[in-house]
């Protein structure tokens, strides 16, 4: 099926991309969301130099694609910098640079170190025996995960990758994530490949058997938080089950069911929105209500290209295409059907855009 976005603009948004994610790494190795020192970054959009380990995870795959390898002085970075994370063996929000708390404090996202796990994993793929090298932070990472998780549900309190504090898990409900456990259950049954380890692998089993929990039979589709009081909200990062963390295939029905729920309930007018209900804009206001995140169309792509529906998924990837004119030809983290502009360039907007080019074969 030829496309009809032209190559030579693909082609184009592939080097702005490319630009994009070199100036998120920075000289000591932090990755960060956007370099707001660029002269691109606009003046009325929020600060973003931040550092969380889950766009950076994101991102050091999307510059594998490139060949931009900014992978090793991050987790040399991540190793050394992030505030109690030699203490703790957690991963919080977000970092500055230096490493102090970001902008959300220590609220935990679990999610992050599955991504990191995946991204160590991705990039010593070709030859797991050079994953020795970063054999302290990978068991710092698992063990972390592993260690706090009580064969049903994790002790402390975390929050999904969305990072709202006002929707925690909790050891009274005995909930999980969703996205946060199949990330985990991947990162540590990566982890067993680099470094074998029996704890981290039967970890990953017990997380797998909630994940299939969480499937309601009755309303077909994956609660996106599932416990003694579950979350029956509608949440595009219920992608994640499929891509990257790989815990089911895309054609289970399962999935399928729940992609179309997706579809029903938080694609609109073919975008993408995060969850039903979503209010954050980026801006501080909010009250116009979230727009579509290009990240989750691009997302959207990737997951009908493994489900074979090549069509379905240029749709999604052209729409964000066809609308990036209005941001200097940079990928935002929403895109509004009205005046408001927000972020841009967000960085994992790009990678995403990168790893969804490659699955679509626009990069070989």
């Amino acid at each position: 099926m030829e496309n009809k976005i032209p190559e030579k603009q693909i082609k184009e948004l592939i080097e702005i991309s490319r630009e994009v994610i070199r100036d998120s790494a920075l000289e000591n190795g932090a990755i960060v969301a956007t370099n707001t020192d660029q002269t691109y970054y606009p003046r009325e959009a929020a600060n973003y130099r931040w550092v969380w380990p889950r766009d950076a995870s994101f991102i050091c795959v999307a510059a594998e694609i490139l060949q931009i390898p900014i992978q090793e002085p991050f987790f040399d970075w991540l190793y050394t910098r992030p505030k109690d994370f030699k203490k703790d063996k957690l991963l919080y929000a977000n970092y500055s640079t230096n490493g102090q708390f970001g902008s959300m404090g220590r609220l935990l996202q679990i999610d992050q170190a599955g991504s990191v796990l995946w991204a160590i994993y991705e990039h010593f793929k070709n030859d797991l025996t050079k994953a020795q090298k970063y054999k302290d932070l990978i068991e710092r990472l698992a063990d972390g995960v592993a260690a706090n998780w009580n064969k049903a549900f994790f002790k402390p309190h975390t929050v999904d990758l969305w990072e709202e504090p006002h929707r925690q898990t909790s050891t009274t409900i005995e909930n999980n994530f969703t996205y946060s456990l199949a990330a985990c259950a991947r990162g540590l049954l990566l982890a067993c490949e680099m470094i074998p380890n029996c704890l981290w692998k039967e970890a990953a089993a017990q997380m797998i058997e909630k994940l299939n929990d969480a499937y309601s039979p009755t309303d077909k589709y994956f609660y996106r938080n599932k416990g003694k009081i579950s979350d029956k909200n509608i949440d595009a990062s219920l992608l994640g089950l499929v891509w990257p963390f790989e815990i089911f295939e895309a054609k289970d029905e399962r999935i399928i069911n729940t992609i179309s729920k997706v579809e029903e309930k938080i694609v609109v007018d073919g975008g993408v929105h995060r969850f039903e209900q979503d209010y954050f804009d980026g801006e501080g206001s909010a009250q116009e209500g979230g727009g579509a995140w290009p990240l989750l169309n691009f997302w959207m792509a990737i997951y009908w290209a493994k489900n074979g529906d090549r069509e379905k998924a240029l749709s999604y990837y052209n729409w964000v295409l066809e609308r990036i004119e209005k941001f200097n030809g940079f990928i935002p983290e929403q895109i509004f059907d009205d005046f408001r502009v927000g972020v841009y360039p967000l960085v994992w907007s790009h990678a995403m855009f990168i790893l969804a080019s490659r699955e679509l074969g626009f990069i070989k």
